[in-house]
């Protein structure tokens, strides 16, 4: 079956090329294992939550139409700016318009988030499409101070605050000399754009959309590891061909999942991140974690940018997967926190894992290989203008190959590890 999707649609029709339906969610909640959705131009403002996998031999495949952008983002926008003066507006929503949990309530919070000048939230007020840096107190506004640390100095001083209230959010923000009522200015208000609830959603296929602006938690391996898109500790997803930039945190998350242990913060906690670490492992391979049933994905050909924590993530979840093709840049830019989960590529039981001809540059550090990397092959890739190393791999003991790659950063490579051939 082939359903379309048309922001001319309608959720009550059959889904046809004649008759499509309005939302990508609708066609996830009937696609069944062989059928292809195809989603026509337009911004789709929504989180998509597959009710279905597909099967080795016949996939469930989200695919554009090739007639325009299709764009799955998780803001909305906001039109009803005031001036208070100067450079600064308010606006004020109703608490309704935040489907899952308020970014603007939840802190950022997860084990090795550092601690920084102030704990941020986990939502974005974006000014045509790009995040503005969230400010600590509405003092900060008026006269908004250049942050040093960010690599992009001068975006700096556009800065927003937020308080949340009972039933309503209000917020303050300097947009420069840009006009929020003349402007597209959104706010991220759901956690995911394309993420399955369930577990077990197998042989997936995410081709050629644009994918941003949600607000997915911090992701250590101790954790859920939310991203903006994700096959949520399943086997066999293609996520390729797709534009994918500005969350919070993480852009694609292959793994891990909620029962293998989830830890939101250090708070009251007798056990370190390490321990919790450990146990996350044995959870896993206690449970139903194996070849035949998690993981083997591919990511390939995607340009991932702006994306705070990183471009990739994967604990146990991402292994046996193939990671090519891809360009990701501006990977922790902006540099408000800092932990230690931040890569363009960072991967946890990286085994079997093939990493191979990808670009990425202008990221704190490029890839990162964090226990378990084993079996794991670092080919053909070239990393330029990374702040830290490009390759850094630590707590394992092999084996894995790094060959054919360009390290042209001030720090090629940091080896914490054992059994690796260069």
């Amino acid at each position: 079956m082939e359903y379309h999707v048309s922001k001319t649609g309608n959720d009550a029709a059959l889904g046809s090329g004649d008759a499509p339906f309005l939302t990508i969610s609708r066609a996830a909640q009937v696609a069944v294992a062989g059928d292809v959705v195809v989603v026509h131009a337009g911004v789709y403002r929504e989180w998509v939550n597959p009710a279905n996998g597909g099967t080795e031999d016949a996939r469930i495949v989200y695919q554009s139409a090739d007639d325009g952008e299709v764009v799955i983002t998780g803001a909305e926008q906001v039109k009803d700016w005031k001036n208070e003066g100067g450079q600064v507006w308010t606006a004020e929503v109703d608490n309704s318009i935040f489907t899952q949990r308020n970014p603007f309530k939840e802190d950022l919070c997860g084990d090795w988030l550092f601690k920084g000048a102030f704990v941020p939230h986990l939502g974005d007020v974006f000014l045509n499409g790009k995040s503005l840096y969230e400010a600590e107190s509405v003092e900060k506004l008026q006269n908004p101070e250049v942050w040093d640390q960010a690599k992009y100095a001068e975006d700096s001083k556009l800065v927003w605050y937020a308080e949340a209230g009972e039933k309503t959010t209000k917020f303050w923000a300097n947009f420069g000399d840009a006009d929020p009522t003349k402007e597209n200015v959104e706010i991220s208000v759901r956690p995911f754009c394309f993420w399955p609830e369930k577990t077990g959603l197998n042989y997936i296929t995410v081709k050629g959309f644009t994918i941003c602006q949600a607000s997915p938690q911090w992701a250590p391996p101790t954790a859920l590891q939310e991203g903006m898109i994700g096959p949520h500790w399943s086997k066999g997803w293609i996520i390729e061909d797709n534009l994918i930039y500005e969350s919070k945190c993480v852009a694609i998350s292959l793994g891990k999942d909620l029962d293998n242990g989830h830890d939101r913060g250090p708070k009251g906690k007798s056990k370190g991140g390490t321990q919790r670490e450990q146990e996350v492992i044995f959870h896993a391979l206690q449970g139903n974690w194996n070849k035949d049933s998690i993981g083997g994905h591919i990511v390939r050909n995607n340009i991932i940018h702006d994306c705070e924590q990183a471009g990739v993530v994967g604990h146990l979840g991402g292994a046996f997967s193939i990671i090519e093709g891809n360009t990701i840049y501006n990977i922790h830019h902006k540099r408000i926190f800092h932990g230690a989960e931040v890569a363009g590529i960072k991967l946890h039981a990286s085994l079997d894992t093939q990493i191979r001809n990808n670009k990425i540059y202008g990221c704190y550090r490029a890839v990162w290989l964090d226990w378990q990397a084993q079996g794991t092959r670092i080919s053909r890739n070239v990393f330029f203008d990374n702040l830290s190393e490009d390759f850094f791999v630590e707590v394992c003991h092999g084996p894995y190959l790094v060959d054919h790659n360009l390290f042209l950063s001030k720090m090629n490579f940091r080896n914490l590890a054992q059994g690796g051939a260069f």
